[in-house]
């Protein structure tokens, strides 16, 4: 008995040193979700998003470069740039929530032609999904699990390359359906992203 315990304990203790030591040679990736959390200030702990250039946004450090680095090295930075909005740098965590799909071969599956769209902030299931074409910005956010308790519904944002220039562009979508800006029935397409801001207090 003592033997077979023995042995499973070595077992999980392999596993654990594998996984830590896979952890900090993986180099993060555009597609990858990234759990962050700031010891010093927990409002600050989400789930974020590797756009397709390889950045990360954050708030109160901005646009930081993730891809190609591993998570301590991406946290080093991160506490660097928050450091200015802190007595001393803050001590921060990074883990990869989920790892960025592989592509379809042929960019086909089983429903018909798919589309890679990257969905950030104030939902329930960030990351890379894959739509089929056609997708609306609305259906997208209901494929995310839909939006938080947090999330600034009247200015959502679908940030789209321009095909010429490589330019982003911004558009906004009111959720609520009221007032300017782009409407639920906008369809989507290859590469954009789509961001829900955190609501301001009182809005």
């Amino acid at each position: 008995m003592r033997t077979v315990i023995g042995s499973l304990t070595a077992l999980v203790i392999t596993m654990i040193v594998a996984t830590a030591s896979w952890a900090q040679s993986y180099q993060i990736q555009p597609g990858d979700a990234l759990q962050v959390e700031v010891l010093e200030d927990p409002t600050l702990n989400r789930t974020i998003l590797v756009l397709p250039d390889g950045s990360i946004n954050f708030p109160l450090a901005g646009s930081i470069r993730a891809a190609g680095q591993s998570t301590s090295g991406l946290s080093a930075s991160l506490s660097s740039a928050l450091a200015s909005n802190f007595n001393t740098p803050p001590t921060v965590f990074i883990s990869v929530a989920s790892l960025a799909p592989p592509p379809l071969l042929g960019g086909q599956a089983a429903s018909g032609p798919t589309i890679d769209v990257f969905i950030m902030g104030e939902v329930n299931v960030p990351g890379k999904h894959l739509a089929t074409e056609g997708t609306t910005i609305l259906q997208v956010l209901a494929q995310a699990g839909g939006l938080t308790n947090f999330a600034a519904r009247k200015r959502i944002e679908l940030r789209r390359a321009d095909s010429k220039t490589g330019v982003m562009r911004k558009y906004t979508y009111n959720y609520k359906g009221s007032g300017g800006g782009i409407q639920g029935n906008t369809v989507l397409r290859p590469g954009d992203v789509v961001v829900v801001p955190a609501r301001r207090l009182f809005e």
